[in-house]
């Protein structure tokens, strides 16, 4: 039987950085792909809280932010306010929520962005919201690549 990110999380073993090595854990995100580059990785959570919800991970492994050097958690944090501005703007979203969880023993940092859009409830249940299958919208994906290839 093959490895799972719970069962991987167990071992104490980050599924993310297992991925990479020997796949097999994740889904494949080229589809899903905003952006890119040597640092991080940002694209489309294939299950998300809310339409537009967006994932940045750190191509290297760290536990949480209080182990990023300064200078990694400065370009991650002003990248993450550029791709809200994107999300605002391509999406038309009210607002975009920001969070990190790493609060298990194997956890990879990442952003989590949570667009709230205007029939939206407002606070922290947009954290908690039921996940929802990933609906691919080609022209929202081609305008946000764009917008964060250009800008």
């Amino acid at each position: 039987m093959g490895e799972t990110a719970q069962s991987l999380r167990e071992k104490g073993i980050c599924p993310t950085c297992y991925n990479r090595e020997h796949g097999g854990i994740y889904e494949d995100i080229a589809e899903r792909m905003l952006y890119e580059d040597d640092l991080l990785a940002c694209f489309f959570e294939i299950k998300p809280r809310q339409v537009g919800h967006t994932i940045i991970l750190l191509r290297e492994h760290y536990h949480d932010m209080s182990f990023i050097p300064d200078d990694v958690c400065a370009a991650v944090y002003v990248f993450a306010k550029k791709v809200m501005n994107v999300l605002k703007e391509v999406l038309h979203v009210e607002r975009v929520y920001l969070c990190t969880m790493c609060d298990t023993k194997a956890n990879h940092f990442h952003v989590q962005l949570i667009p709230r859009h205007p029939d939206t409830i407002h606070g922290s249940v947009n954290f908690v919201k039921e996940r929802m299958d990933y609906v691919e919208n080609k022209t929202h994906i081609s305008m946000i690549r764009e917008k964060l290839k250009n800008d």
